[in-house]
């Protein structure tokens, strides 16, 4: 049959008072009063219909029983107490296995920049990337956290920025500049080889959005439609490089392309800031060590981040 909490308790509140052969003294390690742990162990003897210990005003021993019953219990409960003093341990020295959903354009942009630094700033943890389009359920797939722009995260999950505000980028060689005029306004697009990118998770185009500069702030919404389409953001950005045509993309994303000349933004008044990228975890609850060392490793990286847009807007 299985053993009753209030048993277990019970045996718990013996050894302590046993360890100690003093009431006084167990009471104060446990933080209870001695008439509680005198009750306990009363009701202890009466459960088992045995008696635990010999005691006086002035004494106290074991019984023959109470010793058998103490010999059992102590190996058990060291084991308890070296298993919590264990994650004690492992909530003050980060180790493990993190397991993290991400958009590859986060994991080249935040994640693998800076994965060695990371990982020899904490060497017992391993850190596993699953890739991924669309937004994932990082409780129903067992994973510790994921990375997503903040627009799409659900307001109440439990979120922190990773990256200052961001802007989307419409950029293209200056090549292609040679060959085509510089878009004043989203509607001159329809002019120009605007490459597309296809989000592997939903099948669909992104569509390129602009907020007008005026007083108005309307939205225009413009879909792509050139002669090549991309699902990896990587070999798109290649194209524009080649000058092949237009693309949309983060502006982080570009920056130093932008800062080397290789390629030109246009439309930028058109294109407006928005929430970055967050990192999102299951619960602010217990959070293990590994992923309080992750948040803040990735919040280090969005002040400097933030830095360098001040510097190089």
């Amino acid at each position: 049959m299985p053993i009753e909490p209030s048993l277990v308790f019970s045996l718990t509140w013996f050894a302590h008072i046993a360890r100690h052969r003093s009431f006084t003294k167990a009471a104060a390690e446990m933080e209870v009063t001695r008439g509680a742990l005198s009750q306990q162990l009363k009701a202890l003897e009466r459960q088992l219909n045995v008696r635990l210990l010999n005691r006086t005003t002035r004494d106290m021993s074991l019984t023959e029983e109470g010793q058998r019953l103490l010999d059992v219990l102590a190996p058990a409960l060291t084991a308890v107490e070296r298993a919590v003093s264990e994650l004690g341990e492992t909530q003050a020295e980060p180790s493990g296995l993190i397991r993290m959903n991400t958009s590859r354009v986060a994991a080249r942009l935040l994640i693998e920049p800076h994965m060695g630094t990371f990982l020899a700033r904490y060497p017992k943890l391993r850190l596993e990337l699953a890739m991924d389009d669309g937004f994932s359920n990082i409780v129903a797939e067992g994973l510790d956290a994921g990375i997503r722009l903040g627009e799409s995260l659900d307001e109440h999950m439990v979120a922190v920025p990773i990256t200052p505000p961001l802007e989307m980028a419409i950029v293209g060689s200056p090549a292609y500049f040679q060959r085509h005029a510089a878009p004043e306004t989203p509607a001159d697009l329809v002019k120009h080889n605007c490459l597309a990118y296809r989000f592997t998770s939903s099948g669909t185009i992104d569509r390129w959005s602009f907020t007008s500069p005026n007083e108005e702030r309307r939205t225009v919404v413009f879909e792509p439609q050139g002669n090549a389409v991309f699902n990896d953001d990587d070999s798109m950005l290649q194209a524009a490089l080649q000058g092949v045509g237009l693309v949309q993309h983060i502006d982080l994303c570009v920056r130093r392309h932008l800062a080397d000349g290789s390629l030109i933004r246009v439309l930028s008044a058109w294109c407006l800031p928005f929430p970055g990228f967050y990192l999102y975890v299951p619960s602010r609850a217990q959070m293990p060590a590994k992923i309080r060392v992750l948040m803040d490793f990735l919040a280090e990286q969005r002040e400097r981040l933030a830095q360098r847009s001040v510097e190089h807007p």
